[in-house]
Order: C-alpha cells, then structure tokens, then sequence
C-alpha cells in the first residue's frame, strides 16, 4: 500500500501541470482560435513563477507573478493574431520560441538557487491518515485548483450564457458576428484565460514539481497538453482522464530507469511523447468523430470588415 501511494502521489504531481494547461487551451480553442504557444507560456510562468517566490519569500506571490507572465504572453499572441489577425500557427510557434529564449535569459540568475516549496495542505487528524490523508488532503493548492477549474469550465462552457456565446463563436464567428456578439473580445479574454492557466502551469513546475530553476525545465509538457485537447475531444472531464493517463505513461518510464528494466534510458524517456503520436494517430484516423467535436471555426481568422 506505501508503494501504491507513493506512485499515485507521483502521478498527481506529473499530471496537474498537464491538467491546468490543457484545460485553458480548450477553452482558446473552443472559442476557434488555435494556440501552439503553450510551451513557451508555461516556461514563461516557470521563471516568473520561481522568480517571484525568491524576490518575495513568498510562493503564493510567486503563484500571482506566473500567472502574470502567462497572461502577458498570451497578450501577445491576442494582439498578433485578433487585432493585427496574422496566421495563428505561425504566431504561436513563433510564442513558444520566445518564451523559450526570454526564459533562459531571465532565469540565468536562478540557475542552481534552492527553491521555496509550496506548502501542502495540513489538516491536522485528517492529513494522518493512512492513504486517504496523504493522497485526498495532503496535496498543494494548485491541483485542487485544477480540479476547480475543470468544475468552473464545464459550468460555463455548457451551462452558463457567456460559454454558449464563446462555443457558438468558435462554430461558426461570422453567423455570431451577424447576432452581435463581440467575437475579438470573447476571444482576447479566452486567449488570456489559456494564458493564466498555463502561467499556473508553468509555476507548479517551479514551486511543486521540483522547486528549483531548469532552463527548458518544460520538457515539452505544453505539446502534450495540446495533444490532451484533442485527445479529450474538446471535453473537460475527457481532458482529466487524459492529463491522468499521460501523467502514469510519465511517471512509469521514470519508476522502470531507478528499477533498472535494462531497457535502453532513452527509449524510456520518449515514451510520454511516443504516447502522444499513438494517442494523435489513433483520434485522427475516426474523421468522422474529429468532424463533430472539432470547433468549425478553429485556426481561421476573422476580421468583422469583410
């Protein structure tokens, strides 16, 4: 049972990043707008998020700084492809490129500083025990925010008024346009959503995961969490089920390198990305299901002029 804790706590730890960052790119993407930039958001809100806790002392300040950085990237990417309506994909890898670059620059300093931790959650008589306290009542505050977040986005996308204006955007934003819906203002506000998601993403890397500054320390999570979009056909609770089953894929290559499996430690590492292709191939080959769940308006540019 200590054995079976101990991966599933390491399970949840490789997942919620995953989880926090695919659930703001489905709801960019469910507003019609496609946004590769992911990765260089998240390692943005990881040097910002680190940053902050060491100029403060604070990881709940560090947690505000990230999201900031997030949200200011993902600025970027509004104004680039809404207001200036340059191609999306283009804009995003170009995002993610900066974000990587800007990163190292900013982080060089923090290279080899010693993190602050964000504290878990204490209840005290709860917390103790066995199995349920550790696992239910001994996380961080960001994974019970993801899973608030999934709560809050399911609610409003299928629920609320606004949501059913941002799905019908992403459908088809000319016919909304035509009903007098603000298309480029649902959008600027869903982008900067995705933003401050993956900043929280970027940040539980930093304050969590391994509290600590990596140049790249991303590793390639935000191609997964756009993978994770897909792959939970643009729903929430598919999303959690997805960002769990990369998150073990994740973790299991890590328990079979210290178990010593004699398999080559190379293949082990690919295999959360090798995952991903299998995952991506096996959606794409159904058309007809990624025809229905495909916002229809996605990756396409609007200007209300024309």
């Amino acid at each position: 049972m200590t054995m079976f804790e101990a991966i599933l706590l390491t399970v949840i730890t490789a997942s919620t990043p995953l989880l926090l960052a695919a659930i703001g790119e489905l709801v960019v993407e469910r507003s019609g707008v496609l946004n590769l930039g992911v990765e260089g958001m998240m390692v943005m809100g990881a040097v910002m998020g680190f940053a902050g806790a060491q100029w403060t002392g604070n990881p709940y300040a560090g947690i505000v700084c990230a999201v900031l950085a997030g949200m200011f990237m993902a600025l970027i990417f509004a104004f680039v492809t809404q207001t200036l309506v340059a191609n999306q994909v283009a804009s995003g890898l170009a995002l993610t490129l900066l974000g990587l670059g800007l990163s190292g620059m900013l982080g060089e300093a923090f290279v080899g500083q010693p993190g602050i931790k964000l504290p878990a959650l204490d209840i005290p008589g709860i917390s103790d025990i066995p199995f349920i306290g550790p696992v239910f009542f001994g996380q961080d505050l960001l994974v019970y925010l993801s899973f608030a977040l999934v709560v809050a986005v399911t609610w409003f996308l299928f629920v609320s008024r606004t949501g059913l204006k941002l799905r019908a955007i992403g459908d088809n934003h000319v016919s909304a346009h035509a009903l007098g819906i603000p298309v480029v203002r649902y959008r600027y506000l869903a982008i900067l959503f995705g933003g401050a998601c993956s900043g929280l993403a970027g940040a539980y890397l930093s304050l969590a995961y391994t509290p600590q500054w990596v140049e790249n320390m991303t590793a390639g999570r935000g191609w997964i969490a756009l993978a994770l979009v897909v792959f939970g056909s643009w729903r929430p609770w598919r999303v959690v089920v997805g960002a769990y089953l990369f998150g073990a894929v994740w973790i299991s290559q890590l328990h079979l390198q210290a178990l010593g499996s004699g398999i080559p430690s190379q293949f082990l590492s690919s295999l959360p990305y090798i995952a991903t292709i299998v995952v991506l191939v096996l959606i794409s080959s159904n058309r007809r299901l990624s025809l229905i769940n495909t916002p229809a308006a996605l990756g396409k540019p609007f200007v209300p002029e024309r």
